[in-house]
């Protein structure tokens, strides 16, 4: 009777923790810019950093209006094309670092990333779908 008694107990737990690693997007703060990250199939992106400081969640960013400078890590391949004719895709992983001294409250902004061969880029885009801002490669290295 017990093994039952701790097997629903065990079960309980994995469906909260299930439950738990499906909640949405937290709502966007009206005093606050709100920042979207958007990548491509096969690639992911990832918030790090607001300022120099570790940010709390990866997938979106959240900040007081004005400058900040943001750090994302972007993990993403490169085709065989780009390598050598007997190659296979080789996947890097790299920090871009992006700084944009005019986030408004209650903005939305969209931070896209891709590459061109081995070279990283993101850029963030206003509400509008106008070019605010470019990301800078701090970093990359074999994924």
């Amino acid at each position: 009777m017990r093994g039952r008694q701790s097997i629903g107990a065990l079960m309980s737990l994995a469906s909260a923790l299930a439950l738990a690693g499906c909640a949405g997007m937290p709502k966007p703060d009206p005093k606050q810019a709100w920042i979207d990250l958007r990548v491509g199939q096969d690639r992911s992106l990832h918030a790090v950093e607001v300022d120099e400081h570790a940010w709390r969640d990866q997938r979106y960013f959240e900040v007081a209006p004005g400058r900040h400078e943001l750090t994302v890590r972007f993990q993403f391949p490169v085709a065989a094309s780009n390598i050598g004719p007997d190659a296979a895709p080789l996947w890097r992983d790299c920090q871009m670092n992006l700084v944009f001294k005019d986030f408004g409250a209650g903005q939305r902004y969209q931070l896209e990333a891709g590459s061109t061969g081995f070279r990283p880029w993101a850029r963030l885009y206003d509400e509008q779908r106008k070019l605010v801002g470019k990301g800078q490669p701090a970093g990359c290295q074999p994924a």
